[in-house]
């Protein structure tokens, strides 16, 4: 798929901005998304129709800016959206968490195609897209070595290596990658089409959780990538630039993931009060933690904006620790939520099981806990 190929299909209109926009959501989640849940995370069943429903009310068009084609709000509404998906089902508050992410990636690229043809249709949800970026923010990291290298040819470059795996991708999707640039020390960010030559999407593993999410490996051998594709070459600035925003909205999943928990707590104590009182994380405890992580997180993506800026140090601490932070209370929200359910929790595909299986993604998936307090003891 090269340039030729893609034309913008989206007119200009009048996408919902934050109060609207999340009660439309809460509507459409209630309606489309709830009775979906058990099939996509127990059969794997990837709600195509429900992304594309809320790209059309504007979930992913908060970080865009208005000229291509969305409202231009920031982070912050894009963080809520995350987080009230998530908070019904993790899987697709993952897969918004993704499409956020690569809107993210084309906003503060400096490429005209890849924003004026490319992330209009993304901010709409009429591409759905993905991020391949778990090996290179680990490798920016130290943790593991960057898994593709880039040869440059006429035209653009040649791209070889894996990507282990790669969420909310398929055939007609997009994804972010980065490579490392043959013969140099520098790397290159781009945005890979899911059906290009020479890239194979291999779905050979399942997972005890977010089986619904079209998680894909991706083999790239002799693929060739123009430079109409390219979001940043070399990087070294841009991933900078897109840093905090990408592990900021992550926050998302897991104060969806944490409320939910502790609401289901409450319904529970209804009849269970007189001897869970014993317990330790209560929702009591739980929910001021959560309150106090949910404005820290808001003010940061307000202080993140709308992106094309480098944040200052104290920012970037700030936003790796409540991204920490959110892992943590979906581990103990999520276990409390065992424990205070009981043996009915126990349950294969009851929705406390699921929860359980859900938190250790929020605490696994790049930056995993583990990753980010390597980060935290080197700021």
């Amino acid at each position: 798929m090269q340039a030729s190929e893609i034309s913008c299909k989206t007119s200009p209109s009048e996408m919902l901005t934050d109060g609207m926009l999340m009660q439309s959501l809460k509507q459409a989640i209630a309606h489309k998304l709830a009775p979906q849940v058990s099939q996509i995370d127990l059969q794997g069943v990837y709600p195509e129709e429900f992304l594309r429903h809320i790209g059309g009310l504007g979930a992913y068009a908060q970080c865009v800016a208005q000229e291509y084609g969305g409202t231009g709000s920031g982070v912050l509404p894009a963080l809520k959206a995350i987080e009230m998906v998530s908070a019904t089902c993790l899987s697709t508050g993952f897969m918004a968490w993704c499409h956020n992410a690569c809107a993210w990636y084309l906003q503060n690229s400096d490429n005209p195609f890849l924003k004026e043809q490319i992330l209009p249709q993304v901010a709409k949800g009429e591409l759905l897209s993905g991020t391949g970026l778990s090996n290179p923010m680990k490798h920016f990291a130290g943790i593991e070595k960057i898994k593709i290298i880039a040869t440059p040819c006429e035209g653009g470059y040649i791209l070889n290596g894996t990507l282990p795996w790669v969420s909310n991708i398929g055939d007609q999707h997009l994804f972010g990658i980065s490579a490392q640039i043959e013969g140099t020390d520098d790397y290159l960010m781009a945005i890979a089409q899911g059906g290009m030559q020479g890239l194979e999407l291999k779905q050979d593993v399942h997972f005890i959780a977010l089986e619904g999410t079209n998680t894909f490996r991706c083999l790239f051998r002799n693929a060739f990538i123009s430079h109409d594709w390219i979001l940043a070459s070399p990087c070294d600035r841009y991933v900078e630039y897109i840093k905090p925003g990408f592990i900021l909205m992550q926050v998302g999943m897991g104060l969806g993931l944490a409320q939910n928990c502790i609401e289901l707590m409450r319904r529970i104590d209804k009849s269970k009060a007189h001897v869970n009182q014993f317990l330790d994380d209560r929702p009591e405890e739980l929910e001021s933690e959560l309150e106090t992580l949910r404005l820290k997180s808001y003010r940061l993506a307000e202080a993140i904006g709308r992106g094309r800026q480098l944040v200052s140090k104290e920012i970037l601490r700030e936003v790796v620790e409540a991204r920490a932070t959110a892992s943590e209370l979906s581990l103990r929200s999520s276990q409390s939520l065992m424990l205070h359910a009981g043996a009915i929790a126990y349950v294969h595909g009851s929705v406390y099981e699921r929860r359980l299986r859900e938190s250790y993604f929020v605490a696994m998936v790049t930056p995993a806990l583990k990753h980010l307090r390597k980060v935290l003891a080197s700021m």
